[in-house]
């Protein structure tokens, strides 16, 4: 179980624990919430079917003040979440469905990369090709990996050629948190982001003097995993404060696919080689201005199988991505703010066969974002602002022009009364095929201090990629981006003494979707043909009992494609998660359960599973802890991709130091 710098166990208030974000102004954010009941004690059994089948028992579940008629919790902190509005709000105020990881949860789950960790948001599926470093896709709300937009600080990663960006390759040692926002919210962000947005944000430094931290650790599969960072402040003031984090992780790994389905397959292990760095620098000029510098980077080396090549073939994949930006943030008036970000994203891809070179796709996102948040009152707040963004595709297998994207957006959050609103738009020019509008219309009603509903309903769009577009024989210029609309109706229960409860109920239409389609000679030209439709009940609880943190979700949809009316690939119509930590003295133990139904893979229907992880961690002194997990306890064979093996039982051991 890893552990972050500056790590602290949450102890009886866990959820509510203060969370200092980034935020758009780059400054910390913290949002209080008045006295409330004290802690519920209930068994976690109860808790999970009270999320799932009777939510009133939990609103009235708490207790009640003490006989001298003060709450017995202290005033306690909601965590902030900017991605759902491009705005700092707490977690509880967001319209759309919004999930927060962060340090307590990265340092709480068994996954070692940002693939790992999303297997446990609500509506998300992660499926693998092999082992550690082996390709991922994500599925949020049924959506595939091109059709969910990945951020790094708010730069975009993904490939230009394929449009998703490389999970796999992102390890959680480089991160302070990670949001997700699911459904389509093309309106803040421009393409890809039909089935949501995941954004991930590095780490910061403290106000304090510099402090030095690291980490190993040794498992499976001869795993090696080593992290070493420091942060804090360079000068008394604290103005100017600094992150620098590294790591490396090595695992022999194991035989990505089965060579019972694929005998022509090379049968040794697939290893995987990650290197990684991030680093951040910050300098607060006044109390107005402050401006820095944040950069990441990841190197993976993998070995891969070729279900068509020969038996002795040794496939490598050498995989970069890499986040760089530079930043501005000052207040024009009390109530106007500015930011500036001119940035880089890079995803890189290079292939041997054999030790020779293979083939390349290398792509770069250089963006130019300048946004301005106005509050015109505490209970009205507008967002406009305007964004550029250049792609381009150096590769020797697909030649395309650079890619050119002007783009303006606006949105408005406000309060009157109990009546919460939202509403965004957004234009996307592009230099090759035109432009895109999407809009996104959102509305809550608060019963109480605990109780809301939420309506809203979106418009996205995903751009066509440079395969799309230019890969030979397949490629097609004249095509057009890929539409959907959706419509989502939640209720949600929030409070510090449980966390966030939420159900919600979703409808998302695709249009125009693009399609591979005979031409009668043998090649599959890319065509504007499909539809699908995905309909679904999405339930999820982040919070605690008593002194347990826990975090589930169940997801139950029907993911159609309606021109074969046929389940779409690899998408589950059910699958859940369970997330249980405690801290009982120097310890802080955990488990995750995760499940899936079965899933339909081209030819071949894929069979259900349940995966159990455990993990423990005691602190030896003030500095000094240990750690162990257990991934896969049962030793359950599944498989996540048809043919694609994974991992079985796993035994993994930390060792770790932090300066205080």
């Amino acid at each position: 179980m890893r552990r972050q710098p500056g790590y602290r166990p949450w102890g009886e208030h866990g959820f509510a624990a203060a969370l200092v974000t980034h935020g758009p102004a780059g400054s910390g954010s913290r949002m209080p919430l008045p006295d409330l009941p004290a802690t519920m004690v209930s068994p976690i059994t109860r808790a999970v079917l009270l999320l799932f089948g009777s939510l009133p028992v939990v609103a009235n579940a708490q207790s009640s003040p003490d006989s001298s008629g003060a709450a017995s919790d202290p005033v306690m902190l909601l965590p902030v979440v900017v991605t759902a509005t491009r705005a700092p709000q707490t977690l509880a105020d967001s319209i759309a469905q919004t999930t927060l990881f962060d340090q307590q949860d990265l340092a709480d789950s068994n996954a070692t990369d940002v693939a790992g960790l999303l297997a446990l948001a609500p509506g998300a599926q992660i499926t693998r090709n092999g082992g550690p470093g082996s390709s991922a896709s994500l599925f949020l709300r049924g959506a595939s990996s091109a059709q969910s937009l990945v951020l790094i600080d708010g730069v975009r990663v993904e490939s230009a050629g394929l449009g998703a960006a490389q999970l796999s390759q992102l390890m959680l040692d480089q991160i302070d948190r990670v949001e997700v926002v699911n459904g389509n919210v093309s309106a803040l962000y421009g393409s890809n982001a039909v089935g949501g947005v995941v954004q991930i944000f590095t780490k910061d430094g403290g106000n304090h003097p510099p402090r030095f931290n690291f980490e190993t650790e040794v498992g499976s599969y001869h795993t090696q995993r080593q992290q070493a960072g420091a942060n804090g402040a360079l000068d008394k003031d604290g103005r100017t404060t600094f992150n620098v984090t590294l790591s490396r992780e090595k695992t022999d790994g194991f035989s990505s696919i089965d060579p019972a389905t694929s005998p022509n397959v090379n049968p040794n292990a697939n290893g995987y080689l990650n290197e990684s760095v991030s680093a951040t620098l910050r300098h607060q000029f006044s109390d107005k201005w402050d401006a820095g510098v944040r950069f990441l980077q990841s190197n993976g080396i993998n070995s891969f199988d070729n279900a068509y090549g020969q038996p002795t073939d040794d496939n490598e994949s050498h995989n970069r991505v890499r986040s760089t930006s530079v930043f501005a943030n000052g207040k024009i008036t009390d109530n106007w703010t500015t930011h500036f970000t001119v940035a880089q994203g890079q995803d890189r891809a290079d292939t041997q066969l054999n030790g020779v070179y293979n083939s390349k796709f290398n792509s770069e996102n250089h963006q130019y974002t300048w946004q301005n948040d106005l509050a015109l009152t505490p209970d009205h707040k507008f967002v406009f602002g305007y964004e550029h963004l250049d792609q381009t595709l150096d590769s020797d297998q697909v030649t395309a022009p650079d890619r050119h994207v002007n783009s303006g957006f606006a949105g408005y959050v406000g309060n009157i009364g109990a009546n919460q609103f939202q509403a965004n738009v957004r234009r996307d020019q592009y230099s090759d095929f035109g432009g895109a509008n999407s809009y996104y219309l959102g509305y809550g009603y608060r019963f109480d201090a605990h109780w809301k509903a939420t309506f809203s309903y979106s418009d996205a769009f995903r751009a066509p990629t440079f395969d799309d577009l230019y890969y030979p024989f397949s490629g097609n210029p004249s095509i057009q981006p890929e539409r959907s609309h959706s419509l989502e109706a939640a209720l949600q229960y929030a409070s510090s003494t449980v966390g966030i409860l939420r159900l919600t109920a979703f409808q998302t239409r695709y249009t125009n979707l693009i399609d591979y389609v005979s031409d009668g000679s043998g090649f599959f030209i890319a065509q504007n043909v499909g539809r699908a439709k995905v309909q679904g009940l999405e339930g999820s609880w982040q919070g605690h009992v008593g002194r347990t943190d826990v975090r589930a979700s169940f997801t139950l949809q029907n993911p159609i494609d309606e021109i074969n009316q046929q389940d779409l690939t690899r998408r589950a119509r059910r699958f859940a998660t369970l997330a249980v930590n405690r801290s009982i003295g120097g310890w802080r133990v955990g488990g995750e359960w995760i499940t899936s139904g079965a899933r339909e893979d081209f030819d071949s229907t894929l069979g259900g599973y349940g995966l159990v992880n455990l993990s423990a961690r005691y602190d030896i002194t003030k500095s000094w802890y240990v750690g162990a997990r257990l991934d896969n306890v049962f030793n359950k064979d599944y498989q996540l991709a048809y043919s694609y093996n994974t991992p079985r039982r796993g035994a993994y051991i930390t060792l770790g130091w932090q300066q205080r």
